[in-house]
């Protein structure tokens, strides 16, 4: 199975711009992962001690990069907040930090330091004959057991963590954009049918007045459609409301200002929902349906039982346990740094020396610390219970990585047999119809014709229900499992 977390990251940079990486690979939880001799390429191919400082004062900064100019799909949608996320700017220069952190741990300390030492002669004060004894002293650290390949083994392993976690951001920005984006056509979808209703309602009122006049109708029953309507008005000023305040939560997450005009296209009857599984391991979807009976247990799971195991295989992929990997190398090259450093550095250098009775002397000197009483086996002790630690944190998280997809993907499995199940239509039925041209002729009374609305009303609201549940299960698959939008979500 090719790793969901690797290709959603190809699908991000190719949107962002953002820079290659090649990631360890997940293993699992029974194994060590060992250090990852891991290639970075940085975005404009220029080294990152030469790259411009970002000093860009706030007030100067660019406008968005994008502008929405005609209805936003939820590819559109996903894509302006990859590009111009706030939280996503702000989270990407965390790399910068790692690859000059990386940059300090590549350069050798190479810095001698030299030493003079000066004396004069007393009988130079006396105006006798003398000479000055002065030596030179030129000196340089050697790091004997490889250091510096353990402190860029370390560096490399918090750089690829910070990458995956920019990964990690990213894929939660797209299943919150996701999720924002499938509530506000939610959100519309109320609005149209409260707004529909209050029509109807608004029709019904007219008639009902024109019956009364006519002698047709009661006051009562007139009443009653009076409070009918101003009811179905109020509740459609609500739904609006609703509808624009879903946009306003999409709108920042896009960054997009309220100047600019936001409309979304379609709506959520013209999406397609595939199967989890053939999404996630390209089986047929065949496999994957275990439809429940008419007596199942409300609430009960419905997941086969390979449910875990595919769970398990998208959970090793999601960017975060990915990035707690990269923490455990890191421990492990800190411990192996602790252990060379248990190897004293020796300092060496020549020296020149003239001695007061006008001898000249060569020679080399070198030292080096006597590990007593600091071994530096304590600081390996402590490297220790750090990989021990994040050992726990990545083998936890694994776990805990993998309830979340397999609840994620049970919620979504129900959600999509119970929308199979209950249809797919919300269209006025022809009884309905008959009802009110039965009503304006004045053979039934306002009651059965407001029963039935009623009763139209709650079954088509049940039905956008039904959706909106599968559109965010949808959603929590993209954050739980690391699965693209795309591979779950299609346009019909």
């Amino acid at each position: 199975m090719k790793s969901p977390a690797l290709f959603y990251l190809v699908v991000l940079t190719s949107l962002t711009g953002c820079q290659s990486l090649v990631a360890p690979r997940a293993t699992s939880p029974s194994s060590v992962p060992t250090v990852k001799q891991v290639a970075y390429l940085d975005p404009a191919g220029v080294p990152p001690d030469e790259l411009p400082p970002r000093d860009t004062p706030p007030e100067v900064l660019p406008p968005p990069v994008a502008s929405v100019s005609q209805p936003l799909s939820l590819w559109d949608a996903a894509s302006l907040a990859l590009a111009q996320n706030p939280d996503l700017i702000a989270a990407r220069q965390a790399e910068g930090v790692s690859l000059g952190a990386l940059g300090v741990a590549q350069t050798y300390p190479f810095n001698p330091w030299v030493q003079i030492q000066v004396t004069p002669d007393p009988r130079l004060a006396d105006g006798r004959t003398g000479t000055s004894a002065h030596y030179v002293l030129l000196m340089q650290t050697l790091q004997l057991a490889h250091q510096r390949q353990h402190r860029e083994a370390a560096a490399l392993s918090v750089l690829n963590g910070t990458r995956w976690n920019i990964v990690q951001a990213e894929l939660l920005a797209v299943a919150q954009t996701e999720r924002l984006y499938f509530a506000a056509l939610y959100q519309r979808g109320m609005a149209d049918i409260s707004r529909a209703n209050a029509d109807l309602s608004r029709e019904l009122l007219d008639i009902s007045e024109k019956q009364l006049r006519g002698g047709q109708l009661s006051a009562a029953d007139v009443a009653i459609v009076r409070l009918d309507e101003s009811a179905a008005r109020r509740r459609a000023a609500l739904a609006q409301t609703n509808y624009q305040t879903a946009l306003l939560d999409l709108r920042r997450q896009l960054n997009l200002p309220l100047s600019m005009p936001l409309s979304l296209s379609g709506n959520l009857t013209d999406f397609q929902f595939n199967p989890t599984a053939s999404a996630a391991l390209g089986k047929d979807a065949a496999e994957w349906e275990s439809p429940t009976s008419d007596h199942e247990e409300v609430g009960r799971s419905s997941a086969p039982s390979h449910v875990w195991e595919i769970a398990w295989q998208l959970a090793a992929a999601r960017p975060d346990v990915l990035a707690a990997q990269s923490d455990l190398d890191a421990a492990r090259a800190n411990m192996n740094l602790a252990r060379a450093n248990k190897m004293p550095d020796l300092q060496i250098g020549p020296y020149y020396q003239k001695t007061d009775g006008g001898a000249t002397l060569w020679g080399f000197r070198a030292q080096a610390d006597l590990p007593v009483l600091n071994t530096g086996q304590p600081l390996v002790r402590q490297r220790m219970a750090e990989i021990n630690q994040r050992q726990t944190v990545w083998e936890q998280l694994h776990q805990r990585a993998a309830l979340d997809a397999q609840a994620a993907i049970d919620r979504y499995e129900r959600a999509r047999r119970l929308v199979a199940g209950s249809g797919s239509t919300l269209e006025l039925p022809q009884e309905l119809s008959k009802l009110e041209a039965q009503f304006k002729a004045g053979e039934i009374d306002v009651l059965r014709i407001v029963t039935a609305r009623t009763s139209l009303l709650a079954a088509r609201q049940a039905q956008l229900d039904i959706l909106n549940e599968l559109a965010q299960a949808a959603a929590a698959v993209t954050a739980a499992t690391g699965l693209p939008p795309e591979a779950v979500v299609q346009g019909r």
